[in-house]
């Protein structure tokens, strides 16, 4: 996740994926946010990719709910 998701790769991913992309991204911030206050961490550019990639995952979730966007379609 460090180099940053794109709107069009979260378009194909369903809720659930999403759900689970958004949970990874918080547990990351976390990690980097608590490396950065012990000292250990040096990378703060990759903070605000994140931030980022969060509202990217967050605006696509509500444009679903919302009915701009669609889920993609189950395959038969």
């Amino acid at each position: 996740m460090a180099k940053g998701l794109k709107m069009s790769d979260l378009d194909l991913l369903d809720e659930e994926q999403l759900s689970q992309k958004l949970d990874e991204a918080k547990t990351e911030l976390f990690n980097l946010r608590f490396q950065l206050a012990t000292g250990a961490g040096e990378d703060r550019g990759q903070i605000g990719q994140l931030r980022r990639d969060i509202a990217r995952i967050y605006t696509i979730a509500r444009e679903r709910e919302l009915g701009i966007r669609t889920a993609p379609q189950a395959e038969e």
